[in-house]
């Protein structure tokens, strides 16, 4: 009876430090979708912070030719 008991504290004991694990790796995945929106949102103001002026001309050509 008292192995029977140690067993079934045991595996509740496993249970709990399994459901912390799975609350960990949620969270650790989480801040790794947090990390990847980031390095988007930087590569999207590289791009544009170097293209921006050329775009900016263009639509300028098209706005004089519209007005002429």
């Amino acid at each position: 009876m008292l192995i029977n008991l140690y067993e079934r504290l045991r595996g509740l004991m496993v249970r709990k430090t399994e459901l912390e694990e799975e609350e960990k790796e949620k969270g650790q995945g989480m801040v790794e979708y947090a990390l990847i929106l980031v390095l988007i949102a930087i590569v999207v103001i590289v791009i544009l912070t170097i293209v921006g002026h050329t775009v900016s001309s263009v639509f300028s050509n098209v706005n004089s030719g519209l007005g002429a």
